[in-house]
């Protein structure tokens, strides 16, 4: 368990993504939200005194439990002041990293630190996820987006059997995948590296249940 920014660093440091690049773009990164956050409230003044912990490896963690290469897109579901897209963009500059916001102000600061940080690979689309067109992604991420019932729902069609599934859920993990009904998964429960009491819901789709109970 990481308990504080100095074991935070050294865990990245020791990620095999986590090259001199990659920590000199995320240190930027942190830098720039530093910044942003006295012009709009990106993320809680009170966790920026952990932002190592609490932003950038609590994003992080999800890179150790990806693919270590992507055959497409990770996609990243509301991800509002960028985590965890911007800090997997900036772990994976080569591979196409999509993050769909629907807030001006947040689209806007997501596409600034993009242009700063020099990642051609990253994309952010401003849109409800309601009106994204469909494609087919490697990864889908979420933080603190919508239950898992209504975010299957929304985010089924952009999922193939191959596409795993990282959704960190605090306290509510085990329990939402628990509730879930409905759904064919592989789904399972990761213990959070930054919160003991945190959960990560990890796996893959494969179906629906239709109103018979037959694979839709």
């Amino acid at each position: 368990m990481i308990g504080d920014e100095a074991q935070a660093k050294a865990w990245l440091a020791a990620l095999p993504q986590a090259d001199s690049m990659a920590l000199d773009r995320l240190t930027r990164l942190v830098s720039l939200l530093m910044a942003e956050n006295q012009l709009q409230n990106l993320v809680s003044v009170a966790s920026l005194n952990a932002v190592w912990q609490r932003h950038i490896v609590d994003s992080a963690q999800l890179v150790s439990l990806a693919p270590s290469a992507l055959a497409g897109p990770w996609l990243d579901l509301g991800t509002g002041a960028g985590f965890p897209g911007l800090v997997v963009a900036c772990l994976f500059p080569d591979s196409p990293v999509v993050m769909v916001e629907s807030r001006a102000r947040r689209i806007d600061w997501l596409q600034r630190v993009i242009d700063d940080l020099a990642l051609p690979q990253a994309q952010v689309i401003g849109q409800r996820l309601e009106q994204v067109d469909t494609m087919k992604a490697a990864v889908i991420s979420a933080r603190a987006f919508a239950p898992l019932d209504k975010l299957l729902s929304l985010a089924a069609r952009f999922s193939t059997p191959a596409t795993v599934w990282l959704l960190p859920k605090g306290r509510s993990a085990q329990q939402e995948l628990l509730d879930l009904g409905g759904w064919q998964h592989m789904f399972h429960v990761e213990q959070s590296l930054t919160d003991p009491l945190g959960g990560i819901i990890k796996g893959a789709l494969t179906g629906a249940v239709g109103k018979k109970g037959r694979k839709a």
